[in-house]
């Protein structure tokens, strides 16, 4: 009523069929916005590999199109498969597209824009396919509440989230419609072909139905002899036409201000002009809603949000679960789902990679990945990448960081440390015992024969070879990597030096015996004191240069025990000393070792009871043995507990066999035996020299005597040796 009765019939600007059809879509909130809400419902479903069904034709590729291009915008929604239903499809062709559908199982969800016909013949396919609750389906407004596409497919279409434009049921259509009839409607060139297709019937004059052979009696009554809903659009045909009516009325003002009616501006308008004065119109639509159009010329996209779902009378129906005005406003915890799901179901190419592996995405396709475990040494750096940790680290059990390799080191309750360690607390025990009966018995003759200055420097070494035990298994800091440095080697230096002083001289004395019966020099305890500190002091002299270059210092090695799994990697707490510091540290006791084992075969042939020079042979002998055993093994570069393991008994076996050898048979007799613990009679170095002399030389005759067995009285008593004066 406030639009002026001014007849614009002949004299507005022609538009033309398409422009007229472009116009009413206006009206209609275009296929973008329909789009648009597709996919922000998809978002929020968490769904990212989707399929798509279209009906050939403007409708259903241009929503595909718009469809297909918005998700692009978003990001994260990937279209695994776009089919389209031909023209006039067959049985076949819905079948096809559910078999197409179906090479790809995880795209479950499946946007629709189709006819109703169309919608049918997909849900019939899926039914037949027997894949009834499989796919999930998001339809346009062509499905939007209605119930025919859906009518025995209920089962089908369980779970179908659809979308329809708001829209209000326009008060008086109804009746106005129901009443309209051949006779009250002859102006609509259409309505005779509705009458016959809505009561199934033909009418007599100029009928185009063929698959029907009832005649219509034009008595039949909309609504009582069928079907009847009001059509959802009819609320944005009224709309379209008062926007025209309003930008006419508006134009008219604007052109012709003081005429009435059409003047000749407005008769010479374009359509273009009309145009403008259409997008520029706003009014309140016939349901109540305001009618604008944005900069596109599009009218506002407003959008019911329905979901087919079973009630609880176990009747499906839809249910509005949410709206799209712009924004989606989805109650997602209203919606229901095949099968009784209660979890919104997945429609994704691949599943998320678990904690520790990282996504190697399939070319072309950016929601499909595989999944790679880091390996190794590796974490998940991000989602498509993993990095190596620092030499120092490993990664945690879920590989999503790194954490610090536990450190360890040689522990006292491993079976590695209690062996040498009981060895070496027995050592200790026996080298103490025997220190003990030596200092005891320090002025009977067998402890005077045996040197009681050396006897008690060796004792001293064959204790520090026991003792460095414990500082190799000590845990590794400055002071005990110092202490290692010292007494290493020290050990054996002192007990190899002393062994060397005495065979040295003992050889020295029998060569020059042979020569002469003057005495050689240096053979006093003093003498031997004195070469025996010199040797030992090379020995220090190289550990203060090792410091001055190298300080002492503790390091974790992490290649040692660097395995395959990271699991069971290990740093080791270990002394910055090399195996070839070792070595060397052992190498100038190694070479004294060599040295008295070759004075001790020189000196093989002395009489038996003369001055330990058997003892020593043998013992120099089976030390040779043991040190030739462990140099390989420790070259070996096994792990750090097998290399300190091999040591030290390497230096137990050492000491213990120096002890038993050369002291146990003394301690023996001074305990067990004492009777044959004196000085039978005195002789002079002369006669000694000479009676070893002659022996020596008896025992060259090998037709005569075996080797060591000449003896004379006078070197049957240990008290002999010059050093027991």
């Amino acid at each position: 009523n406030s639009i002026p009765q001014i007849s614009y019939a002949s004299t507005a600007p022609e538009l033309s069929d398409d422009r007229r059809y472009d116009f009413f879509s206006r009206v209609v909130p275009p296929d973008s916005f329909q789009a648009q809400a597709m996919v922000d419902i998809i978002r929020a479903l968490g769904w990212t590999y989707i399929s798509t069904i279209a009906s050939e034709g403007s409708y259903g590729e241009k929503g595909v199109e718009a469809f297909t291009q918005l998700s692009k915008e978003a990001g994260g929604i990937c279209i695994a498969q776009s089919l389209k239903i031909p023209h006039n499809p067959k049985l076949e062709d819905y079948d096809k597209a559910i078999a197409q559908l179906l090479e790809t199982q995880n795209s479950r969800a499946v946007v629709i824009f189709a006819s109703e016909e169309d919608i049918r013949g997909v849900l019939n396919a899926t039914k037949r396919a027997n894949q009834v609750g499989h796919f999930l389906w998001i339809g346009s407004d062509s499905w939007g509440a209605k119930s025919s596409p859906i009518h025995q497919l209920e089962d089908v279409a369980v779970g179908a989230v659809t979308i329809l434009p708001k829209r209000s049921s326009i008060e008086g259509f109804d009746e106005y419609f129901t009443a309209l009839t051949l006779e009250n409607n002859r102006r609509n060139v259409w309505f005779a072909e509705f009458w016959e297709e809505n009561f199934d019937c033909r009418l007599l004059s100029a009928s185009k139905r063929e698959d029907t052979s009832r005649k219509c009696t034009g008595q039949e009554r909309i609504g009582i002899d069928s079907k009847y809903e009001q059509e959802g659009k009819v609320q944005f045909v009224i709309d379209a036409v008062y926007a025209m009516a309003h930008a006419l009325h508006n134009m008219q003002r604007e052109l012709c201000p003081d005429h009435p009616g059409v003047c000749p501006q407005m008769d010479s308008a374009e359509g273009k002009t009309l145009l403008k004065y259409i997008r520029n119109t706003s009014f309140n639509g016939s349901a109540g809603t305001s009618v604008v159009f944005n900069k596109n010329g599009d009218a506002p996209g407003r959008y019911d949000l329905f979901q087919f779902q079973m009630t609880n009378s176990s009747i499906p129906e839809y249910k509005v679960v949410g709206q799209w005005v712009e924004t989606l406003q989805l109650r997602l915890e209203e919606l229901q789902w095949p099968d009784g799901e209660q979890e919104v179901p997945i429609s994704v190419c691949s599943l998320p990679c678990k904690t520790g592996e990282r996504k190697k995405r399939v070319k072309g396709m950016p929601c499909c990945w595989h999944c790679e475990l880091c390996d190794g040494y590796q974490y998940q750096y991000d989602e498509t990448s993993c990095r190596l940790c620092a030499y120092n680290m490993r990664p945690n059990p879920n590989r999503t960081a790194c954490q610090p390799i536990p450190i360890v080191k040689l522990e006292w309750h491993s079976p590695w440390a209690i062996i040498p360690v009981f060895l070496a607390m027995l050592g200790i025990i026996a080298t103490i015992f025997v220190m003990a009966t030596f200092v005891r018995y320090n002025d009977t003759p067998i402890v005077r024969a045996s040197g009681r200055e050396l006897s008690y420097v060796l004792l001293t070494g064959i204790f520090l070879c026991y003792i460095i035990t414990f500082i190799m298994i000590a845990k590794p800091d400055v002071a005990v990597c110092a202490f290692r440095r010292i007494f290493l080697g020290l050990g054996m230096c002192i007990s190899y030096a002393a062994l060397l002083t005495k065979t040295n001289r003992i050889y020295r004395i029998f060569e020059q015996g042979k020569q002469t019966v003057t005495a050689p020099r240096f053979i006093s305890p003093t003498s031997q004191i004195a070469i025996t500190s010199s040797l030992i002091c090379v020995q220090l002299l190289g550990v203060l240069v090792w410091f001055a270059v190298d300080p002492p210092n503790t390091i974790v090695d992490y290649d040692e025990q660097k395995t395959i799994n990271p699991k069971l990697a290990r740093g080791v707490l270990k002394c910055d000393i090399t195996d070839l510091q070792i070595i060397c540290s052992l190498g100038y006791s190694i070479l004294l070792m060599v040295t008295c084992t070759i004075y001790a075969i020189k000196t093989r042939d002395v009489p038996e009871d003369f001055n330990e020079a058997k003892p020593i042979g043998f013992t120099m002998y089976t030390t040779c043995i043991v040190w030739l055993a462990f140099i390989p093994d420790f070259l070996w570069h096994g792990p750090l507990y097998i290399q300190t393991t091999t040591l030290t008994i390497s230096m137990n076996l050492s000491a213990s066999v120096a002890l038993g050898m050369l002291y146990m048979p003394k301690v023996y007799i001074i305990i067990f035996h004492p009777e044959l613990n004196v000085q039978k009679r005195k002789r002079s170095f002369k006669a000694v020299v000479t009676a070893a002399t002659m022996s020596s030389r008896l025992s060259q005759k090998p037709n005569e005597r075996p080797n060591g067995e000449a003896k004379t009285e006078l070197c049957e008593n240990p008290a002999a040796d010059p050093m027991s004066k």
